[in-house]
């Protein structure tokens, strides 16, 4: 069975076991998400979601980001962790967004990867999220985690694994794919003791029992 035969089976079983699979963080518009995004950085979806609940009422727009006091920013979204550079570089998107961008958040990749802290997996989710744009696949742990387990790359690092993915992936299926894997690797493929005797995957899995 080549890679295309494969990962279509995958995706049709991650379909039937996971068929609400969607982005876990909580948001309204372009903005939002990528606020959201890139606060999600090494932090789990679940603070993030309770951060910007309170965040999302208060900044209400870019020029709220871009008048931002830093010091007290940061303090606000202090526990999704790293909170110093966060703040920086959403304070910083946003004044950029204003003067390069006619205070629009930009719907394309080039765009998006010009702005403070934003690389390719985060301009994936905020084109995917809030364009409705599926440009690439966005690599997280648990992505790279399970691409790798399940045969479906050799690669290490996140911009090769997701050029591997891209390409044996019908391009329909880009913008939700991150999802499915994320659900599987939080329930049962998790980093430590993946639960193979329960997994779908098991029979398409060169690694079962053995991670």
């Amino acid at each position: 069975m080549d890679k295309k035969e494969k990962i279509k089976k995958i995706l049709f079983l991650l379909k039937k076991e996971y068929p609400r699979a969607k982005i876990a963080l909580e948001f309204r518009n372009p903005l939002e998400i990528l606020v959201a995004t890139v606060l999600s950085a090494q932090c789990t979806d679940e603070r993030v979601n309770r951060v910007t609940e309170k965040l999302f009422k208060k900044y209400k727009t870019v020029s709220d980001y871009a008048n931002a006091k830093l010091e007290v920013f940061e303090q606000e979204i202090r526990s999704t962790g790293f909170y110093h550079n966060k703040a920086k570089n959403i304070i910083n998107s946003a004044k950029m967004i204003l003067k390069d961008f006619c205070g629009k958040v930009p719907d394309n990749m080039q765009d998006l990867l010009k702005l403070p802290g934003v690389a390719r997996k985060t301009a994936n989710i905020v084109l995917y999220n809030g364009f409705g744009k599926a440009v690439g696949i966005p690599v997280d742990t648990h992505v790279r985690r399970l691409s790798r387990r399940l045969g479906l790359t050799e690669e290490d690092d996140p911009l090769k694994i997701e050029q591997d993915l891209m390409s044996i992936l019908d391009k329909k299926e880009w913008g939700n794919f991150s999802y499915y894997l994320i659900e599987h690797g939080r329930k049962i493929c998790n980093a430590r003791k993946p639960i193979c005797l329960k997994c779908i995957l098991n029979k398409l899995c060169p690694s079962k029992n053995l991670v």
